[in-house]
């Protein structure tokens, strides 16, 4: 019988430890004092880079403001938000990776950089202007032409979550 009222006095005081304690992760705008910022505005992308791509920089701003509306509660105004985004495509470059024994590249790798100035209105300390890079390599058995958009499109995706946890999240 003693042992019967131990077991259940143990296991309801670790019904209520369990419950009354919890650990909470958010990867989505953490970082952002609602209170104080409350809006965003993302000037388009322009693309400054030495070979230009023409529908990287109008589907680049449209993703990057298609990850600050999904993922936080900022309201998107066209110009003066409390945090403020201006990029600019500026490397647009193949290189090779490494060469065969035939004095050809075996691989080439695909790098695209982009300038972001980044204006915080509520703390001007986490304002920030600098460049970020995302690269993707590719075998010469595949022409350019051919991966371009798929590598494109990865490298994009990679630059946009560099980009908003360096403004948003403080990493």
């Amino acid at each position: 019988m003693r042992n019967k009222l131990y077991l259940f006095v143990a296991s309801a005081v670790m019904c209520l430890l369990v419950l009354g304690c919890s650990v909470s992760y958010k990867f989505n705008g953490g970082a952002i004092d609602y209170t104080q910022i409350k809006t965003i505005s993302i000037g388009e992308v322009f693309n400054k880079a030495p070979v230009v791509y023409p529908p990287l920089a109008a589907s680049f701003t449209e993703q990057l403001k298609d990850r600050y509306v999904s993922r936080t509660r900022l309201d998107l105004v066209p110009q003066a938000g409390d945090l403020e985004l201006n990029c600019t495509i500026t490397g647009y470059d193949l290189a090779p990776m490494s060469i065969g024994q035939d004095n050809f590249a075996e691989r080439t790798v695909f790098t695209v950089t982009v300038q972001v100035k980044f204006t915080n209105r509520a703390n001007e300390k986490e304002s920030f202007d600098r460049s970020f890079k995302a690269y993707r390599d590719f075998p010469r058995s595949q022409p350019f032409v051919a991966v371009q958009d798929d590598l494109l499109r990865e490298i994009t995706e990679d630059l946009i979550k560099q980009i908003f946890n360096a403004t948003v999240e403080n990493w």
